[in-house]
């Protein structure tokens, strides 16, 4: 028999006991050592859990969709994580960034992160999913959105150069990225994630423009 889909953990923060957070590198982006106990399905706690976790700041990521055109729009740029690619280190993603900025909410990153990255203004957003990309080693939580837009005059190479972006944009008939993703050649979870779920909502996003 399934699970509901209302399925709740049995537990909660209140069943790990926290022993101690050790920073043990300080940047960007920070390393630290997290010594804790956890509640066990026996029933019992766990002996001290020692785990050295990447802490980010959380993410948002942005299927630009022209339903109109049927044409997804997807950057690339050269990612520091794959410089050992056996193919290439620049990877073809949706527009996607940092909520780096605490009074931002996840809306307004989206919308400038498609403005920074891609020359596109967004107005509707239309909330996927938030999930843990890496849950076992990272704390960061993405956000992926989709937006409708027109893409017809975007292109080019766009991006912050305070931030040493150097970003390509492309418009790619939803056929021929479908075609890509399949060869392997979107490799990233965001685009992996983003693509099911524009297969299945394509045809109601079309006719809603349409309407």
């Amino acid at each position: 028999m399934s699970e509901s889909t209302t399925y709740m953990p049995r537990f909660d923060q209140s069943d790990v006991d926290v022993v101690d957070f050790d920073v043990m590198q300080e940047g960007f982006f920070s390393l630290e050592r997290r010594r804790f106990r956890h509640a066990r399905f026996d029933g019992g706690m766990s002996p001290e859990v020692t785990r050295e976790v990447h802490v980010r700041h959380d993410a948002v990521g942005v299927i630009l969709y022209d339903p109109v055109q049927d044409s997804i729009v997807m950057v690339e740029q050269c990612r520091a994580g794959a410089l050992d690619d056996e193919v290439s280190p620049w990877l073809i993603e949706p527009v996607a960034g940092l909520v780096d900025k605490s009074e931002e909410s996840l809306e307004a990153t989206a919308r400038r992160e498609a403005e920074e990255e891609a020359g596109c203004q967004v107005e509707d957003l239309i909330t996927l999913y938030s999930y843990y990309p890496s849950p076992g080693a990272c704390t960061e939580k993405v956000t992926l959105f989709c937006a409708l837009v027109d893409s017809t005059q975007l292109g080019g190479v766009h991006g912050l150069d305070e931030e040493n972006e150097d970003i390509q944009v492309h418009v790619i008939a939803f056929p021929t990225a479908w075609e890509m993703l399949m060869a392997g050649r979107m490799n990233n979870a965001m685009a992996i994630i983003g693509m099911q779920w524009l297969s299945k909502e394509r045809a109601s996003l079309r006719a809603r423009r349409n309407r």
